[in-house]
């Protein structure tokens, strides 16, 4: 259990480094501004809920993990 852990947490840190250098991957320009994010501006407030950017990264994950199950 601990080194599927610590796998889970290797990857996530890959997936971090690659997007963050390298920003212009078209899917990673797009990820977080997806049509159904909602974003609400009043004055000085900000509000941001990525939901539609949460369900395509939840179905990824799914795939990538019942590809890796088998």
């Amino acid at each position: 259990m601990g080194r599927t852990i610590v796998l889970f947490g290797l990857i996530i840190v890959a997936i971090g480094l690659i997007i963050w250098v390298v920003p212009s991957i078209p899917l990673v320009n797009r990820l977080g501004r997806l049509p159904g994010d909602i974003l609400v501006r009043r004055g000085n407030f900000t509000f941001y809920f990525p939901i539609v950017t949460s369900i395509v990264i939840s179905l990824l994950l799914t795939l990538v993990i019942s590809l890796l199950r088998r």
